[in-house]
Formats: C-alpha cells, structure tokens, sequence
C-alpha cells in the first residue's frame, strides 16, 4: 500500500481563489445601490421631508427656466409698456415694481441668485467646516488647541456682523456675499465634525490601522472623512437655508450686486423706492414669502436627512 504525496495527488484539495476584482467592483456597487435604495425608503416615509423636496426641486426648475418663462427682454425698463406699482392683473399675476416691471418675473429671475449664493456659500463653509472639524479632532497637542481656539473664536462672534465687516471691506457683489457666508459659518459645522471624529477614532480598528503603520492622511482620508460625511450632508441642507437668509440680509442692506436681481435686493428696492410703506404689498410680500418657503423647505429635508442618518430622532 502506497501513500500519496500530498503534493502530487490528484484528489488533493486545491485552495479556493477569492472573487476577481471585477467582482469585487460589482459587489461593492450593488452594496452601494442596495445602501442607497434604502436609505431613499426611509428618507420617503418622512412626508415632511418630501414635501420640502418637491418643493425645492419646483424653485430650482424655475431658476434654471428662467431665461425661458421670463426673457430678459421684460426686464428692460426702456421696452415696458406696463404702468408702476401697478396691482396684480391677468397680464401681471403678482403686479409691477416701482420701474414697471413684473414682479413675478422678478421673483423668477431672483431665485437664481438667491439659490447660488445659498448653495455655493454652503459649499465653502462645509469645506471649511469638515476639514478644521477633523483636523481638530485628529491632531492633539498644540496644534489641536490653536484649531480650537480658531473655532471658539468663530463660535462666539456674530457670523452676520462679521459678514457684514467683510462685504465692506471686499467690496459689494456675489462673490463677496459667497465669500463673507462662507467664512462666517462653518464653525457649527466643524464643532460637530469633530465630535463625529472623536468618535470614530476611539473604534478597535482605527487601533489597529496606527498599528499597521497608516499615516494621518490615511486614517483622516479612508477612514474618518467616510464616517463623517453623512453627518455633513444632513447639515449641509440646514446651512443653506441659513446662508439664504444671510445673503437677503447683506442685499438688503445694500451689500449686494446692484445689477443682479435676488429675493433680497427686492425686498431693498421696496423699502428704497418706499413701496413697503405705499401700500404696494404685491411687491413685498412674494419675495418675503419666497425667502420663507424655500428655507423651510430645506428646513424640512434637512430633518428628514437627520432622521435617516440618525434613527433615534424618527420618533420626534
């Protein structure tokens, strides 16, 4: 009786090879669309929630048709034919301004700027927020408490005053209204970032990635900004109904490009032009009441997102 050389025999057992990594591809994205498809099940059952997105994706359907519903041409003043202040009508739905022009195309043309500016400060001030939230949750010594300090300093001095301080000494526009939100207002944001990363590297695994030698820019990059990032979203829909209303507040006060047209501008030419105290209310209340439901809607998403992100708050 012979033995078989474990290493030659046919009916020896031979290792299993993992997926191929395509597969593994394949996987990772049906996993991400499984992921996904679920969270937009529970994101749905907040009627709150989508009511507020309906609402959003309608006003930014309309600023993107604007050129389309109200051409530019019936907001020159040297082609009107429509009287000032004149009340809401069959060819004016929502009336005129002080220059003869229709106030819903106004309010058209202004949710572009209003919408830009809330979106693109929100963007640098997550940016911002994420990046000092991690770094201060990461780096410790010295450089977490100038970090610190950098964000108590932003916390407890007024983000519309500071805004204000800023638009004055840049100079009036878009730009500087995106720019002064933008650095006003990430300090919430990176106090909450911060916590997220303490949490995240107090777990068994960010252990033993120190352990296998990961730098910090690995642990921040593959395993901090991942774990992060959701909490980043659901704030971000909150901060931009924050930045829109700073950026009605700066235009108001005259901070603004005085050639662009935003909810906020309007709402100054009406105390400018003394339509908010003639009477004209059709001039004053649609960009006031635009103001309101756009950030309320944002208001509503954002909590729905929260509540999805967070499951303890569904009950709320």
């Amino acid at each position: 009786m012979s033995i078989k050389d474990p290493q030659t025999a046919p009916d020896s057992p031979v290792p299993a090879a993992g997926p191929p990594r395509g597969g593994r591809r394949n996987v990772a994205a049906a996993r991400r669309a499984a992921q996904a498809k679920e969270t937009w099940k529970e994101f749905s059952r907040n009627k709150a929630g989508v009511t507020g997105l309906v609402i959003l994706l309608a006003v930014i359907a309309l600023a993107l048709l604007a050129p389309v519903l109200a051409p530019a041409s019936t907001l020159d003043v040297t082609q009107l034919t429509s009287p000032q202040n004149d009340p809401p009508s069959a060819a004016n739905p929502l009336g005129t301004d002080p220059s003869g022009r229709s106030v819903l195309a106004l309010l058209i043309w202004g949710a572009r700027v209003s919408l830009l500016v809330g979106f693109s400060a929100t963007a640098v001030s997550m940016v911002i927020g994420t990046l000092m939230g991690m770094a201060a949750g990461h780096f410790t010594g010295a450089a977490q408490a100038v970090l610190m300090r950098v964000i108590d300093f932003f916390l407890v001095v007024p983000g519309l005053v500071l805004a204000i301080v800023l638009s004055s000494i840049i100079g009036a526009g878009v730009a500087t209204i995106v720019v002064a939100i933008g650095i006003t207002s990430w300090a919430g944001t990176a106090r909450v970032v911060r916590a997220q990363t303490l949490t995240v590297e107090s777990r068994p695994y960010i252990e033993r990635s120190w352990a296998l030698g990961a730098s910090d820019a690995h642990i921040i990059g593959k395993h901090v900004l991942p774990a992060v990032m959701p909490l980043v979203l659901a704030n971000t829909t909150l901060t931009v109904g924050s930045a829109i209303i700073a950026e009605s507040t700066l235009s108001f006060l005259g901070l603004g490009d005085p050639s662009s047209i935003s909810w906020g501008s309007m709402l100054k030419t009406a105390l400018d032009t003394g339509a908010a105290t003639g009477g004209f209310w059709w001039y004053v209340l649609p960009p006031g009441l635009a103001i309101v439901v756009v950030v309320l809607s944002f208001t509503l998403v954002g909590r729905a997102v929260e509540s999805v992100i967070n499951p303890t708050l569904r009950g709320r």
